[in-house]
């Protein structure tokens, strides 16, 4: 500690005991001064008045001097005293998203080796996903989840899944998705879940086992998803749910991660599997190419390459869900267009002879020559509806897709 101004440390008393109302600015200026003859008092408003100020910043280099200072400040909060460790990884989540906002993605990720030191763990899988180090990622996610509470989020487990199946273990993963889905099995059973949550992860369930090549399991998640769907026909949701468009956009994403390119430390991809806890420099990286792909659904359809069309549609549709699919004013309205264009793309497939022999005439002429693309268009739109609470159209598209499936 060097010399101590006590002319500043009184003005500084004053200034906070005073009736008036003080600026965020004002408060950071007393602190300093008092944290210097304070620390036990005054270190953790010091952190508490300087991470306030970065919260109303819209300047990234304001945010990362901020947080830096923040950061510092923590660290100097004796070991044990209350709400230290809460306190150093607030700083620590500022100060890193302010790193990666400004490409600065090397100490961003040692910002993150710190949070998960002080047991913050969860940002650190979230850059080690978008990385491509997804077995890492799935070893922290792990911890994390088993921590001894006997149900688990969606969220950590979703992701936990998502991190093990980007690692190719596909019967870990479902392992771990399936856990889930029992317990959403059982919370539907007793109305304390929506039916349209254990849709959603009925259909990305089956389509896991599908990735496995475990038919068998496919086939009886694809029954069990329509007849919950059927239910939903007839007698809807039996309580009415807040808004859960964030368990479909989650879901609907990570069914488009194998469409994507790779992720590496080069070529950074979003976490797939989380609720949008992206890294900002990725997430605007992989919403920008949303004019790119455009431009290039139009040049396919200009070309008629229709399989490659609506491949790149799908694409579009999960960039336009991420973006603004959370938000439900006029939600149906506003997303029905994309799946109606995939469906009716996917429809214009040309059939394929060998199947008309095979399957007889009347039967085939409906099948594309790709019947999986116009059962993933079906199944996307049949999500969608639900998540629009259009249940009847929602069993339609389902009960024909399970019919494509089961005429191949």
């Amino acid at each position: 500690m060097g010399k101590i101004d006590h002319d500043a440390v009184l003005r500084a008393r004053v200034l906070l005991l005073g009736s008036g109302r003080l600026g965020l600015l004002e408060e950071v200026h007393a602190y300093r001064v008092l944290a210097e003859v304070s620390p036990k008092a005054y270190l953790p408003k010091l952190v508490d008045a300087l991470l306030s100020m970065s919260y109303r910043s819209r300047d990234p280099e304001v945010d990362l001097t901020l947080a830096a200072e923040a950061v510092e400040v923590a660290r100097r909060i004796e070991d044990g005293a209350p709400k230290r460790a809460e306190r150093l990884c607030r700083a620590l989540d500022v100060y890193q998203s302010a790193l990666f906002a400004l490409g600065r993605r090397p100490e961003g990720y040692a910002a993150c080796e710190e949070m998960a030191e002080a047991g913050k763990s969860g940002r650190l899988a979230n850059v080690l996903a978008e990385d491509g180090r997804f077995r890492e990622a799935a070893e922290l996610n792990e911890k994390a989840a088993r921590n001894g509470i006997p149900e688990h989020s969606f969220w950590n487990m979703v992701e936990w899944a998502a991190n093990l199946e980007g690692a190719g273990l596909h019967d870990a993963a479902s392992a771990v998705f399936g856990e889930l889905l029992d317990q959403t099995r059982r919370a539907a059973a007793g109305q304390r879940t929506a039916l349209a949550i254990l849709t959603w992860e009925l259909v990305h369930f089956t389509r896991m086992r599908e990735a496995a090549g475990q038919e068998a399991d496919a086939a009886a998640g694809r029954r069990e998803a329509l007849a919950v769907l059927e239910e939903l026909a007839t007698t809807g949701e039996p309580e009415n749910w807040s808004c859960v468009l964030g368990w479909w956009v989650t879901l609907f994403a990570l069914s488009g991660r194998v469409d994507e390119p790779a992720a590496s430390p080069e070529s950074p991809m979003p976490p797939f599997g989380t609720d949008l806890r992206w890294s900002s420099a990725t997430r605007d990286a992989f919403l920008g190419t949303l004019p790119e792909l455009e431009a290039e659904a139009a040049r396919l359809r200009e070309a008629g390459r229709l399989p490659e069309l609506v491949d790149v549609q799908r694409r579009i549709s999960i960039r336009a869900a991420l973006r603004e699919g959370n938000h439900p004013y006029r939600f149906g309205e506003r997303f029905r267009p994309y799946f109606d264009e995939g469906v009716a793309l996917a429809r214009r497939l040309p059939d394929d002879p060998a199947r008309l022999v095979r399957a007889g005439v009347a039967l085939a002429r409906r099948l594309p020559d790709d019947p999986a693309r116009l059962v993933r268009a079906l199944t996307d739109r049949s999500m969608f509806l639900v998540a629009a609470r259009t249940f009847e159209p929602a069993f339609a598209d389902f009960a024909e897709a399970v019919a494509l499936v089961d005429a191949r």
